[in-house]
């Protein structure tokens, strides 16, 4: 076998990488899922649980729009956005051979997917769905585990953007190839 029919090095290494993505965006939807589907059991309908006196406490709210309850009217482009993301992130991990990358994309892949789940299947359905908030920190918010995830993943992606760390090699093969057979960047936007 000769160099130049040596297999690609960095496949393995893409493989890693694209299987964390799927484990941390699977492990994230499980637990936003699994914790959900407790609160609306043990929690809804009842009072506010403290956790840290009146700063933290665990209270079920169901939300219509985004985060502090804004676009309560547009529930249906919030469900639009969660699904563009989603497919955003599966398109570009094909270049995927960073393990920050690969974290970050898993969390808010995760998290987009949790959210979407309640946009799609929760009352009164329709993309039109309720998500299920259910942690109040006093004069912020009340989220879920889906958009604590969506902003850590969020944060890490701006500190590795800021940093100059990559998401992967441009792809070099031939359909992905532009114009006059150069390769072409891609990064989370449209190509």
């Amino acid at each position: 076998m000769t160099t130049s029919e040596a297999p690609n090095t960095g496949t393995p290494a893409k493989r890693r990488c694209l299987w964390l993505l799927w484990a941390v965006a699977g492990i994230a939807y499980v637990i936003d899922q699994g914790s959900k589907l407790a609160v609306v059991a043990g929690l809804e309908g009842h009072a506010p649980v403290p956790v840290l006196g009146t700063w933290l406490e665990l209270r079920v709210q169901r939300n219509p729009g985004a985060a502090f309850g804004l676009g309560e009217a547009t529930t249906i482009v919030f469900t639009l956005i969660a699904a563009a993301v989603a497919v955003a992130i599966v398109r570009v991990s094909r270049r995927l051979a960073s393990t920050p990358w690969a974290i970050s994309l898993g969390l808010l892949l995760g998290g987009a997917l949790g959210n979407l789940t309640d946009r799609l299947f929760r009352s009164p359905g329709d993309l039109r769905g309720a998500v299920v908030d259910f942690i109040a920190v006093r004069d912020f918010s009340v989220m879920n585990l889906a958009d604590w995830a969506i902003s850590c993943g969020s944060v890490l992606m701006l500190l590795l953007s800021f940093r100059g760390h990559e998401l992967g090699p441009a792809s070099s093969s031939s359909d992905d190839a532009g114009d006059g057979g150069t390769p072409r960047q891609e990064g989370l936007g449209v190509s």
